[in-house]
């Protein structure tokens, strides 16, 4: 809560607003823009997307590009590269990337991060998220928050809540118990709220429990407002309100939409005319503004002063005051910082974060690295190697001050000693589409549709698409040393399209069992943003490296890996299953929904119902309970060294906390760093909890032959459960195992301990 002088203040502030200048300060003036009360100093809220960088400019009032010059910027990894990091401080230097860009491109908010769950590995935006894993999510989430937050912005933390999928995300109406709710779809956004004190938070598209997220008092207002105790800033999603009531009743704050027509906004005229027919009370819309004022002033947009008797000398951000004094106006606040952008510090950052994202899956025979001394010939395969990725996704679409590509970055680790030889490989046809007003609600049966002309499963296509192959195969089996680099691209990672499947698209299970068989040391990477089947040639892969889209140096960072220069220590976010039948929310449910009945969907206004039936078995939860095999599981990844792990020593101090330690020595040659991951279990298992679930890690650098200590400390927190009886969260006593390891199914080392 803020200090009792500020909130006077604020109550001054909103006494002087008339009806109509609050209403205009509630909802959007501009695409990305609130509306301003220029008499009294109180600017507009100015916003960007943001979850790889700072979004270009567009017009204010059409989703036209505005035509800077300027606004080409650093583009980060995205969330799921930087959670693959597993390191904590590289997530805070990300945040702090995208902070001081948003203040030095004049932003107030930056829309990010995302902290929704990876549900299933086929949401268009995954790529956007951290993790299958609430613990996970939260520990690099907050992190990133208080980085932005750091260059006096506003994060804005989303989409609150169980936003999981972008099939008909409009109009999903979500039923999930109150345990699978609390343990794990909320965890992220209550370290938001509770350890990184985020500004803002975005409500979600779909419905929740039969009400629009952004009009649902259960979640804004029991849990968030008051549970949480949460006094920060609420914003709807871009067209995420549908009812004036509703939403004027609901503690949502800022009303946002992706059409130009703003005064018909539901928080606009419809509200203002329903607050001078005594429909809705007025007080209703001071604690909107209050909400906006208090945000203004946390972020140092502005100061509240009192008007001295006197005092003619006009102090107001806009000049406009002609008439009566007001008793209090806002000022600027010219302690803010002013930001920064295009630094060379800001692509160090992003070139640290890209390298430890990356994820040596699979290594026989020591392929990888590669020796650039012994390399003088290379050939290069897949589209995936030249193509740039900033461009693309949706919100997270960016203009890259410049982006290396893997083919570039490549290139440039072996300088001019190596012939480098690129073939595309597959063919990927361009969509083509013009940019619409609406594109976020263009119909996902029109995207379906237009996939099988994205394959190229055209007679032109497939013309290309074998020209292609026969060229590649054929280069392949005259080269020494092939890389190929695949995987999904943002026209399958991208936002308001699901896959239908976990195939790679264009073609390139073919094409990867061709170049195998006639060059079988070929490298393999994939490049994506969700998991891929892999079963048509993983047995005959040697080497396989991993990578979520890294940034603007994901390309450079990717060339150093593979030819040793760094050695890779990034791990998987998410569990790898082997095919799409394996997925608990395919096993358990009916994913993407339960299309409704007229009389359903009527009363309340949604298409479909999504039932998480699967509960808190999400991702490696479900397969560890079943023992099912995956791919990859959750947590892997290798390195060119190796490590070993001592014993586990376990001490309770006080009776409140374990201390945990383990020795890891580095047993081999290189210099390499390894995240030790820690899970905790019920020893004896009940049928309704998981066998473990991730509760620590932490990120060694070890020299070869050097031992140090990971440290972990367990309070009551990590061994409880949401009782949906009482309604609370308990610790239960009795005896607990502490799993320590590599992965979540490479165990090294387990203990049990007994909480009484």
């Amino acid at each position: 809560m803020f200090h009792k002088d500020y909130e006077r203040k604020i109550d001054q502030l909103v006494n002087e607003l008339t009806l109509e200048e609050k209403i205009k300060m509630i909802h959007g003036a501009g695409l990305f823009r609130t509306g301003a009360v220029e008499r009294l100093g109180i600017p507009p809220i100015v916003m960007s997307d943001g979850p790889t960088g700072v979004r270009f400019e567009f017009f204010n009032d059409n989703w036209g590009r505005a035509g800077h010059n300027d606004d080409g910027v650093t583009y980060c990894p995205s969330n799921s590269a930087i959670a693959a990091t597993w390191n904590r401080e590289l997530a805070g230097k990300s945040g702090t990337v995208l902070g001081e860009e948003a203040r030095g491109r004049g932003k107030d908010i930056i829309l990010a991060p995302g902290v929704n769950v990876m549900r299933t590995p086929l949401c268009g935006r995954n790529f956007e998220y951290f993790s299958e894993d609430p613990y996970l999510i939260s520990e690099m989430a907050v992190p990133v928050i208080e980085g932005i937050e750091s260059s006096d912005v506003g994060a804005c933390v989303k989409h609150f809540a169980v936003n999981n999928q972008e099939t008909e995300r409009n109009w999903v109406n979500v039923e999930i118990d109150e345990r699978t709710l609390r343990e794990i779809y909320l965890p992220a956004f209550e370290a938001a709220v509770k350890k990184a004190k985020v500004r803002s938070i975005m409500g979600a598209y779909n419905l929740f429990r039969g009400v629009h997220c952004c009009e649902n008092n259960e979640l804004l207002g029991e849990i968030l407002r008051k549970e949480w105790n949460y006094d920060g800033l609420i914003v709807s999603d871009w067209g995420g309100i549908h009812d004036t009531k509703a939403a004027a009743e609901s503690p949502i704050d800022v009303e946002m939409s992706i059409y130009a027509n703003f005064d018909e906004y539901c928080m606009a005229d419809p509200l203002l005319n329903a607050v001078r027919n005594g429909e809705i009370e007025e007080e209703r819309v001071d604690e909107k503004v209050k909400s906006i004022l208090r945000f203004m002033l946390r972020v140092k947009m502005i100061d509240i002063v009192e008007a001295k008797s006197g005092d003619n000398e006009q102090t107001a951000i806009s000049a406009g005051c002609t008439e009566q004094k007001p008793a209090v106006y806002a000022v600027r606040d010219r302690s803010r910082k002013k930001g920064s952008y295009d630094t060379s510090a800001h692509q160090d950052a992003v070139l640290e974060t890209a390298r430890e994202s990356i994820v040596l899956l699979k290594n026989e025979e020591q392929r990888l690295p590669l020796a650039p001394e012994k390399t003088h010939r290379l050939l290069v395969i897949g589209h995936n190697a030249a193509k740039l990725h900033s461009n693309g996704g949706g919100s997270a679409e960016i203009a890259a001050l410049y982006e290396i590509n893997p083919l570039l970055g490549i290139k440039m680790e072996l300088g001019g000693n190596c012939e480098v030889t690129y073939a595309e490989g597959y063919y990927v046809p361009d969509k083509n589409r013009q940019q619409v007003l609406n594109w976020q609600e263009v119909s996902l049966d029109e995207l379906a549709s237009e996939q099988g002309a994205y394959e190229g499963n055209n007679p032109e296509g497939r013309k290309i698409q074998k020209a292609l192959r026969e060229e590649a195969v054929a280069l392949a089996s005259e080269y020494d040393d092939v890389i190929f680099v695949g995987g999904l691209n943002h026209d399958t990672d991208e936002e308001g399209y699901d896959r239908p499947d976990l195939k790679l698209p264009y073609h390139q299970d073919e094409l990867i069992t061709e170049l195998l068989k006639v060059n079988p040391n070929m490298v393999i990477v994939m490049m994506a943003g969700n998991p891929v089947d892999m079963s048509a040639w993983i047995d005959d892969a040697k080497s396989i490296v991993w990578m979520s889209y890294a940034g603007m140096e994901g390309g450079r960072a990717l060339g150093e890996i593979l030819f040793g220069e760094v050695n890779p220590s990034g791990k998987l976010v998410m569990t790898m299953p082997k095919s799409l039948d394996q997925v608990p929310a395919m096993v358990f449910g009916d994913f993407p929904g339960r299309t409704l009945m007229e009389e359903e969907h009527e009363r309340m206004n949604a298409k479909l119902t999504e039932t998480y039936r699967e509960g808190v078995f999400v991702g490696y939860r479900y397969y560890d309970k079943y023992q099912i095999p995956v791919q990859f599981p959750f947590g892997h990844g290798l390195s060119y060294t190796t490590f070993s792990y001592g014993d586990m020593q376990v001490k309770e101090p006080d009776g409140q906390t374990f201390k945990v330690q383990i020795p890891v020595t580095n047993t081999g040659k290189l210099a390499g760093k390894e995240t030790v991951e820690l899970y905790v279990g019920e020893t004896e298992v009940s049928p309704e909890n998981p066998v473990k679930e991730l509760k620590g890690f932490c990120k060694l650098s070890l020299a070869p032959g050097e031992t140090k200590y990971a440290e972990f400390e367990l309070t009551a927190e990590a061994f409880r459960h949401f009782d949906e009886k009482t309604d609370e969260w308990k610790v239960v006593a009795g005896s607990y195992t502490i799993y320590i390891g590599s992965s979540v199914s490479d165990i090294r080392s387990v203990t049990t301990i007994t909480i009484k």
